[in-house]
């Protein structure tokens, strides 16, 4: 999946806890990421924040950076 995408929909789900609060909505928005996103997405994103994380929003960076690294179990 494309940088991008992971990027709107990563952003769509930080619209989505925004009204939580700071605090609350990046630990909802990472164990959103965690229990729905597949490892691959995961580590894609969080190539994607290492790499400079354009538009990425506040609150979804903190998730992203928030998350255990991905071990890699494909090819």
């Amino acid at each position: 999946m494309s940088p991008d995408k992971l990027v709107y929909m990563a952003n769509q789900i930080g619209k989505f806890f925004a009204h939580q609060g700071d605090a609350r909505a990046v630990a909802s928005i990472a164990d959103h990421l965690a229990k729905f996103w597949e490892p691959r997405m995961r580590a894609a994103i969080q190539a994607h924040l290492a790499a400079g994380g354009d538009d990425l929003d506040p609150l979804v960076r903190e998730a992203v950076a928030s998350l255990k690294p991905v071990k890699k179990t494909w090819t």
